[in-house]
């Protein structure tokens, strides 16, 4: 919502997208650590096959690793914001001139276009940085002393599993970044455009309470529709034995959860999910309106 889809040429030649991206990095970081407690909260419940409610786990969380284990996880989640953007964007303008091509220039992508050169970013980056976000959930599910540290993790996780580990729940992941992408985007675009185009016929500008309304509607439908499939990665990424039979497959996986806890279950721990949203969004637009502006990055 806040980096800028499509930068301009001088944007480009001046080096502002870059200072878009590091304010973008900063309010990521920011908002990440903010909300990190009802990420973890999030992850625990996802792979915890019992019905226990919030507070349960909340408490168990607390009474095992206390207050400061809220945070566990939170290290890496920020770390590789900066490796995701700079792939990200990379990908996204390559993709975007392979699109466009020599013909159409100096024209904006259509919203289907924007999708596809999204979606297809989005997947290449999650690609090279997938490792990081098993190592996201392992570190968010250690016991105290079970780990020192990230590379302390990767060395015990890379003897005792392998390599193929830290590609668990790859599928779901590139699967449900295709739902996600689209309904995120066309929902914003969509309600931003209706809005934009009222308020351009009294000469004004929509406020930030509108664009927050924008991106927190269109960020909660895209996490309904792929929430399932981010379930999977998880439960398949905190596997720390290798599965006999299906159940180290997204099929199986589905199949087992369904069998187990009923089509409920696929959104087990939806609720922090939902939580987070709102002040998630919020602080990352206000952190990033001002770095940006810290940056010499005119808001527009």
């Amino acid at each position: 919502m806040n980096v800028p889809d499509d930068f301009t040429q001088s944007e480009l030649q001046t080096g502002k997208w870059w200072r878009h991206l590091l304010a973008g990095g900063i309010a990521g970081a920011f908002s990440r650590t903010c909300t990190a407690p009802l990420d973890r909260l999030k992850v625990f419940l996802q792979v915890n096959p019992t019905r226990e409610n919030m507070g349960k786990c909340l408490s168990k969380m607390i009474s095992e690793g206390g207050i400061a284990g809220l945070w566990r996880g939170n290290g890496i989640n920020v770390i590789k914001i900066a490796p995701e953007s700079a792939l990200k964007f990379a990908a996204y303008e390559q993709v975007k001139r392979l699109i466009k091509g020599d013909h159409r220039s100096n024209h904006p992508l259509e919203i289907h276009e924007r999708f596809l050169a999204g979606a297809t970013a989005g997947a290449m980056a999650q690609t090279v940085i997938y490792p990081l976000e098993v190592l996201k959930t392992r570190l968010a599910l250690r016991k105290t002393g079970q780990y020192s540290g990230i590379l302390d993790a990767a060395r015990k996780i890379y003897y005792r599993e392998g390599l193929k580990c830290f590609y668990k729940g790859y599928i779901p992941n590139i699967l449900g970044i295709v739902p996600y992408a689209g309904i995120d985007l066309a929902v914003y675009e969509t309600l931003k455009k209706k809005y934009i185009s009222k308020y351009q016929a009294h000469n004004g500008q929509p406020g930030m309470l509108l664009l927050l309304a924008c991106g927190s509607a269109s960020c909660t439908l895209g996490q309904v529709c792929s929430y399932p499939l981010a379930l999977v990665r998880t439960r398949l990424q905190a596997q720390e034995k290798a599965a006999k039979g299906a159940e180290g497959t997204m099929r199986g996986a589905f199949r087992e959860i369904v069998q187990r806890e009923g089509v409920r279950g696929l959104y087990r721990g939806i609720t922090p999910n939902f939580i987070k949203v709102i002040p998630a969004v919020s602080i990352s637009y206000v952190v990033y309106e001002y770095a940006s502006r810290s940056l010499g990055v005119n808001m527009t």
